[in-house]
Parts: C-alpha cells; structure tokens; sequence
C-alpha cells in the first residue's frame, strides 16, 4: 500500500477514536469520571489506539504537520501501554478534554468528509 493511503488510514484510525473520545465524554464531569472506572479505561483505551496510529505516521508526513504534537501523542500512548501503574487520572482527564478536542479538529482538516 503507498505511504500516502497508509497515512490517510492511520489518520482515519485516529480521528474515530477522538470521536469516540468526544462522546464518551459528553456531559461528564472530573468528579464522575474519576469515579467511573469503566469510562476511564475506555478513554484510555482510546488514547492508546490514537498513539498507535500516531506512531505508524511517516516521518515525512509528521513534519509536514508539525502543528499536531506526535511525540506527545505516542509518548501519552506508551505510558498508558507501559506504565499503567503510574497512570494519573487528571492527565487522562486533560487529555479527553482539552488535547483530544484540539487533535480532533486539526485531524478532521487533513481527511475527506466521510
């Protein structure tokens, strides 16, 4: 497959998860969401499947776009993939709310409408 639609497909995995992100988080407050163990699993479960596309992303086409934090996205991805035990639920937080929202909208930019 050549690199461009291999982007486009990692790209696409990461956009779905950020919306699944979106929702799940829909109306949900820090207080509820520490408290909700499955809901905090499944984000991060979603952000692991947004570092691993982030990781498959040419190099190329990182730097081309370099606006979107790679390093920071598959770092956050091996943290959740690796150190589990040290996770900190106000990062997770962070990342659903604020991080997410903004990948979401610059990733919606480079892919054609479904």
């Amino acid at each position: 497959m050549p690199i461009e639609k291999q982007n486009l497909t990692y790209l696409w995995d990461m956009r779905e998860a950020a919306r699944e992100i979106t929702e799940f988080m829909k109306g949900i407050s820090h207080a509820k969401f520490e408290k909700n163990k499955q809901l905090r699993y499944a984000i991060e479960r979603q952000l692991t499947v947004i570092g691993e596309a982030a990781n498959h992303i040419s190099g190329e086409f990182q730097e081309s776009h370099a606006d979107i934090p790679w390093a920071q996205i598959i770092g956050q991805r091996n943290v959740l993939a690796h150190d589990y035990g040290t996770i900190m639920t106000d990062r997770v937080w962070h990342a659903a709310t604020v991080s997410v929202p903004e990948l979401l909208k610059a990733l919606e930019k480079l892919l054609p409408d479904d």
